[in-house]
Formats: C-alpha cells, structure tokens, sequence
C-alpha cells in the first residue's frame, strides 16, 4: 500500500496495513527563501519516512503601509485587501510548488494556515489584542473579516499548487482566549475560512489548538480531519469525536513527551496510539507540532513501530 493509498483510504474509514504518520515542526526559515523551507521539509519528510507532509507555514501576515502596531478601531479599520504576491506569502507559494515538484505525486502534502484570531493576535495587534476584544468589538470583527478574506484567498492559491488540503490551526482553548471571545470572534472567522476551502481539497482539517479545547462548540466546523490534543488530560478522545462527525480524526501521540522520551517508551507510546484510533477514520500524529530539537533516533523509533506496531519494543 502507497502512501498516498494509505492516507485516502484512513480518511474513507477503510481498512489499512497501519493508520498513515506525520509529524511536523517550525523551521525557523521564515527569514528566507521558500524554496528553502521546500528543501527542508523534503529532506525531513524522507529522513524518516511519514505517510504525509504538513508544510509549516510561518511567514507572517503584513502590516498596513506605514504601521506597525494595531491598537485602535481606527489602526485596524487600515487592513484591507492584500495582493498575494506582493507579501511573504509568495514565498510560501513558492514552496508548495516545490514541494509538489519534489514528491511528484508519491504523498499527500498539507499547508498549515493560521486562523484569523491567530494572525491578528501575533505581531499585528499583540498585546493590545483583549483590549480590542473589549473595548471595539465591531472594529475587531470587521478586521478579522478583512483578514478572513486575505486569507481565503490565499488558502485557494494554496489549494492550486497541489496542497491537498489546509490544515487550519485554530485558537480553541481558555489558556489562549476566552470561551466567549471564541464564540463572538474566533470561530466566525475560523468557520468562514473553512467554508471557503470546504469541498475543494481531500484533507482539509481543523486543527483545534490549545490544551483544553472547546471540542463541543467545534464539531460542527466543515472539515475532513479534526486534530487536536487528544493525549491531554482533558481530552476529548479520539473516539468521543469521531462519534459525532463524519470527518476522519488526527491524534493519538502526545507532542509534549516526544523530545524528551527514550525511544523505547515512545515505541509503546505509538502503539497504545494506534489503538486509540483503531477501527476510526485515523491519521497517526502529534496533537501540535514536536520542538525542533527532537532527537532523530526518537523519530525513527515512532515510525518503525507504526509500521510494524505488533514488534516488541528495542
């Protein structure tokens, strides 16, 4: 069974030889050219073998000519519509199409994208981002719609340089936003996105992101995957979602132990992942992405037992 088979059957909720793996993490390469960030996440995506590759994207979203701090209605009624090319994000584009080049059809690749709430939240706004939410909540929203719209924009560029789906990382979670901020500012924008993509892509996924998501006001997003923590102590589990979406679900390994954990107990840790997930709609993966400086023999170890996950552990 090819990769690609592996992903498509997994995502159809057909039988596989074992449920298809990747991991991801930051380069840092946001300074540089994107056929760098194409090379780099050739290189890894061979050195260890995964079933599918999330290209990370962290080339960051402009400002408005001449700001460099949004902290008033007036500051971010200044964003509007963007030309793709003339930002960063060409360099993304570049290296999808590299990346598409360089697996020549063997595997599936996914773009990971920021919600609204997220691009918004980082350098644009900062620290000044709750205060908005407080204080200029109809500004705040017209400006996340800008942004929701730059966003489709470029999701669908992405779409057509062969990615096969957007893998939307989403601010779902009370340690990054409130409940109520999710309801009235994040998810609108989140959902729009997504409706934007839906039917367009194979593995289009909600990536929730935080540690204690609010997975009951989330299932109704329109997404192929759903990706979350799931080995967190709040959960939910795989299977409590999948009983109540259609979409097909991406967990089962816990990214906070992967760096610092032997490969002997990471090989077990995978194999009590796939039963997690067996008889689901499942793809084999970290609830976000793993540090950089994870060990390499760590990596193997993970996708050895995936292949082979009834082999006693090293």
């Amino acid at each position: 069974m090819n990769k690609k088979e592996r992903v498509e059957r997994s995502l159809a909720g057909k039988e596989v030889d074992h449920p298809p793996l990747s991991l991801w993490y930051h380069f840092g390469v946001q300074h540089s050219r994107g056929e760098l960030l194409a090379q780099l996440s050739l290189e890894y995506f061979r050195c260890y073998g995964f079933d599918f590759l999330n290209v990370m994207n962290d080339y960051p979203y402009p400002f408005p000519v001449g700001v460099d701090a949004l902290r008033t209605a007036t500051d971010l009624r200044k964003l509007g519509p963007l030309r793709t090319e003339e930002t960063d994000w060409a360099q993304q584009l570049r290296a999808l199409a590299a990346v598409r080049e360089g697996l020549a059809g063997e595997a599936h690749f996914i773009d990971t994208v920021f919600d609204p709430w997220q691009t918004l939240s980082r350098h644009l706004a900062g620290e000044s981002m709750k205060a908005l939410a407080a204080s200029e909540p109809d500004a705040l929203r017209d400006a996340l719609d800008a942004v929701a719209s730059n966003l489709i924009a470029y999701c669908r560029q992405s779409l057509a340089q062969g990615s096969a789906g957007i893998f939307l990382s989403i601010a779902a979670s009370p340690e990054i936003v409130t409940h109520a901020e999710f309801l009235t500012f994040v998810k609108p924008s989140a959902k729009r996105v997504l409706d934007a993509v839906a039917g367009r892509a194979l593995m289009n996924s909600a990536h929730l992101h935080g540690q204690e998501v609010f997975a009951e006001d989330c299932l109704d997003l329109p997404a192929d995957v759903f990706s979350w923590w799931d080995r967190s102590s709040p959960g939910p589990s795989l299977a409590a979602v999948a009983s109540r979406v259609p979409a097909a679900v991406m967990g089962g390994i816990d990214h906070a132990v992967v760096s610092h954990s032997t490969p002997g107990f990471l090989r077990e840790h995978v194999r009590e992942g796939i039963r997690l997930g067996r008889g689901l709609r499942h793809l084999l993966a970290g609830g976000c992405s793993i540090p950089t400086w994870t060990f390499p023999g760590s990596i193997h170890a993970m996708v050895e037992a995936t292949a082979n996950p009834r082999a006693r552990s090293g």
